[in-house]
């Protein structure tokens, strides 16, 4: 007899990102599993739930009662205890519905997922009463991608006894060994998860809940749950085998093509007219840049660059002059702002790309005022655009901690993920952009819906390179989630670290 699976999520969701969860659902393999689906529809300004309702006897969608502000925005989620334990009372009415209607699994997933297609095949068949798929987030910009899943309290990411008293060395080295661990295809024994969590019939039977417990002062429905499913005997366990992409940020949809090609879910082509032109245009935006890496990255830029566009955002400095000086001899647009609009990242990142959009490129090149490509660029960008079949370009960065080498741990691996960084442009093409004052972007969000690649060329990154950039960091990240909320202590602390972990750069 097919094993049946409740598949529930309290939904109050950005079209954009909804459209993919429930796209994900659809293409689920249910392969000896009969499934439900059961929504809850949270005053969502559109009609998705309905639509993917339409023609199908397998799907309810419940009414949410009394409607409640929540931001959710390019920095993080915002959550306060009301929302918390509203989000609670949904879970718990999932787990009551299939509790009543007997089903022998309820797998609770979040709607800013989109899932791996073989994650409920492969989860129901584990044996585990408690497993989620684990999925990694920044879940402020600029961190280590981190797992929704932990060893204990909050979101501890190490092994430590009770009582036990840790150097911060002893504890980066646990936490790297449990992160690397998650990186290995596995199932794994936890102390919290959440967001993508299968129970099975014998959990929901002894009373696992959301419920809050009074006195417990843990934030958040699902460390709660996870509490009170140890204290009735059960085990909580982490699966790495099909890990889903999460959209925790409108802007994170750019990346979804490309895991949906790793995956094999190939998104529509976009047929274009093969293109044949090879200049690049470098694209910069700049703000009191002067006395950092202007001058070292624009004279090595103007190696291998046809022109170049730069917007100043009103610097109080000479950059400009500095701009002029460093690009002699090349083809140069320069605008500056009569006033800053630091403030309002969406509206320079557009106004950059109309600049150079309004010279006639064929690639746009954008690049910050502390990025340099590696000294092999010259030849390897020229024969790189000239490839006619390709419309975007990805590379590496590198966080250089000093001139000869770049940081690598459990927290800072920048360098082994891929970017667009070259786009050819395309003066038909309509394109579109997250339309959010911060963390827009510097390229139109549908780019990728072009043919990429990714390049070896790496760039490295210079923002980190002294001591007094690397302190600025660390009070800007402090200050954006001074309790660790979203992130861990240990790795702000690490920014600091007179000790860390550095490779050798070779060129």
């Amino acid at each position: 007899m097919k094993k049946r699976v409740l598949i529930a999520s309290p939904v109050r969701q950005k079209e954009s990102i909804l459209a993919e969860f429930l796209e994900s659902l659809e293409r689920l393999d249910t392969s000896g599993l009969t499934v439900d689906f059961a929504f809850i529809d949270d005053h969502n300004d559109h009609d998705l739930l309905n639509k993917f309702a339409e023609g199908k006897d397998n799907v309810r969608i419940l009414a949410s009662h009394g409607e409640d502000a929540y931001l959710c925005d390019e920095t993080t989620h915002h959550w306060r205890e009301d929302l918390i334990w509203k989000v609670a009372t949904f879970k718990n009415k999932f787990i009551d519905l299939a509790l009543k209607e007997e089903y022998d699994f309820l797998f609770l997933v979040d709607s800013d997922l989109y899932i791996h297609p073989k994650t409920l095949s492969h989860l129901t068949v584990l044996g585990k009463d408690i497993v989620a798929e684990v999925f990694w987030t920044k879940w402020v910009p600029g961190i280590q991608p981190l797992p929704q899943v932990w060893l204990s309290d909050n979101y501890r990411l190490y092994h430590a006894k009770r009582g036990e008293e840790l150097t911060e060395e002893e504890i980066r080295q646990r936490s790297g060994e449990f992160l690397q661990q998650l990186k290995i295809p596995g199932t794994y024994k936890v102390g919290g998860l959440g967001a993508c969590t299968l129970i099975s019939r014998s959990a929901l039977a002894r009373g696992v809940s959301f419920k809050e417990i009074y006195n417990l002062g843990l934030i958040g429905e699902d460390r709660h749950f996870c509490v009170r499913a140890a204290a009735l005997g059960l085990e909580l366990y982490a699966d790495t085998h099909y890990p889903p992409y999460h959209i925790y940020r409108e802007s994170e949809l750019a990346g979804l093509d490309e895991y949906k090609q790793q995956i094999g879910v190939k998104p529509a082509p976009v047929h274009l007219t093969p293109q044949k032109g090879s200049r690049i245009t470098l694209a910069m935006l700049v703000r009191n840049e002067a006395d950092r890496y202007l001058t070292r990255v624009l004279q090595h830029a103007a190696r291998y660059i046809d022109a170049a566009v730069i917007l100043d955002d009103a610097s109080e400095d000479n950059t400009v002059e500095v701009c002029r000086q460093a690009l002699q001899g090349i083809p140069l647009i320069i605008h500056s702002n009569n006033g800053p609009h630091f403030h309002n990242e969406i509206v320079l990142r557009k106004q950059l790309w109309e600049m150079a959009a309004g010279t006639g490129p064929d690639w746009i090149l954008i690049l910050d005022a502390d990025e340099i490509f590696e000294e092999r660029a010259p030849a390897v960008l020229k024969e790189l655009a000239r490839r006619p079949d390709v419309y975007y370009y990805s590379f590496r960065l590198y966080d250089m901690w000093d001139e000869s080498h770049y940081r690598e741990d459990a927290y800072w691996s920048a360098h082994k993920w891929y970017r667009p960084f070259m786009v050819r442009y395309i003066p038909d093409f309509n394109y579109t952009w997250k339309e959010t004052p911060l963390h827009c972007g510097r390229f139109p969000v549908n780019i990728d819906s072009f043919k990429g690649e990714n390049s070896e060329l790496r760039i490295k990154h210079l923002g980190w390179l002294k001591p007094e950039d690397r302190l600025k960091k660390y009070f800007r990240y402090k200050a954006l989630d001074p309790d660790s909320r979203y992130g861990v202590a240990e790795q702000y602390q690490s920014i600091l670290d007179p000790r860390p972990n550095l490779l050798p750069w070779r060129d």
